[in-house]
């Protein structure tokens, strides 16, 4: 008993560890994102390789904002079909968030070959490819949450300022409090994994430099005077709104729900053994999961490769397949460009996955 407990602690702590970390990267990109007035996606390339290049770009966005703006573009008509199926591929929702927070050099080894693979099958979309001529006739939607338009004209003329906290909002000292308790988290060592304690050799440890907890804490002061000196409604609409009751529930759910899985199968069964013996099998699963256009299953196998039971085969087969819910606003403009992407990304991450896996990688 005394056992799983300290295991169900472990877990719990690792899950507040990430789950703050992702939450403390979005509210930055946020930041980035306002400050630019929507600069980012203003400006696009004519010609088709600029067009493939942006939306691999876009892709590698962590989180949604990236995607839901290639999408937006895609049903405007300002990117390609081709530029479309790069973005997807080249997305990793929010799980990317949580893998550059686990496994960071992996994780940027992995951005890397998802732009090349991005970028190359994109242009042979574009280039078999009939959709760019046809151009989804559903029409085009507009409205999509990237907060460009009207959130920009009202972000122009409400600047950030420390006056701002005289009368703060429930939803401002919510954010400040929380983050203020995670960065005395960080400081004095409280989501360090206990290395002395007795546990599995292939259980997750997640950042136990003390010093690398002291960066984020630093980071996540910027993310207080954000906080602090942010308008009203970019706390309550932006911050609020679009990240803490959208995201932060969900992601620690699924962080903890995943870690807790696999480290109760890596304890107190031999699972390593099984599924290391049926990795062709573990490919074919990322490649169906990631197909749902949602941000979350994903952390499964994200989590089984940080403890080193699954190699990076299954990894990539599962990154190219899924694109959190990047595409959910898609699905809503055009089922059938929504069907057709969905079907070229799950082929291409199946013949990655292998190949990455038959030639040993």
């Amino acid at each position: 008993m005394h056992e799983f407990s300290h295991l169900f602690l472990d877990v719990l702590r690792n899950s507040v560890l990430i789950t703050g970390l992702v939450i403390i990267m979005m509210l930055l990109l946020e930041f980035v994102n306002l400050n630019s007035h929507g600069r980012w996606f203003s400006r696009l390339r004519q010609r088709p390789l600029g067009q493939v290049v942006l939306g691999a770009g876009l892709g590698l966005v962590p989180g949604c904002i990236g995607g839901f703006a290639a999408v937006s573009m895609y049903s405007h008509k300002l990117l390609s079909f081709g530029a479309l199926i790069a973005m997807m591929i080249a997305s990793s929702g929010d799980e990317a968030f949580v893998m550059l927070a686990i496994i960071p050099k992996q994780a940027l080894v992995l951005m890397g070959i998802l732009f090349v693979v991005a970028v190359a099958v994109g242009l042979m979309v574009d280039k078999f490819s009939h959709q760019n001529k046809k151009r989804h006739p559903e029409g085009c939607q507009e409205g999509f949450p990237i907060h460009e338009e009207d959130e920009e004209r009202e972000y122009k003329r409400e600047k950030p300022n420390v006056h701002n906290l005289r009368h703060p909002s429930i939803e401002r000292i919510v954010l400040l409090s929380g983050v203020v308790l995670f960065i005395i988290g960080l400081a004095f060592g409280w989501f360090e994994h206990d290395h002395n304690a007795e546990t599995h050799h292939n259980q997750l440890n997640i950042f136990n430099e003390y010093w690398l907890n002291l960066v984020f804490a630093v980071i996540s002061l910027f993310v207080v005077w954000f906080i602090a000196t942010a308008a009203d409604h970019v706390v309550k609409e932006h911050l609020w709104e679009h990240i803490i009751k959208k995201h932060l529930l969900s992601i620690f759910l699924w962080t903890f729900g995943a870690l807790f899985v696999i480290q109760v199968g890596l304890h107190y069964f031999d699972i390593e053994t099984l599924i290391s013996n049926n990795i062709p099998w573990m490919i074919l699963l990322a490649v169906l999961i990631g197909i749902i256009p949602e941000s979350g299953p994903h952390f499964v196998f994200v989590t089984l490769f940080a403890t080193g039971v699954v190699p990076f085969s299954v990894l990539l087969a599962s990154s190219i397949s899924q694109d959190g819910h990047a595409s959910l606003p898609l699905l809503a403009e055009s089922k059938r460009s929504f069907a057709k992407a969905k079907i070229v990304n799950a082929l291409v991450a199946a013949v990655e996955g292998y190949f990455c896996y038959f030639v040993g990688f």
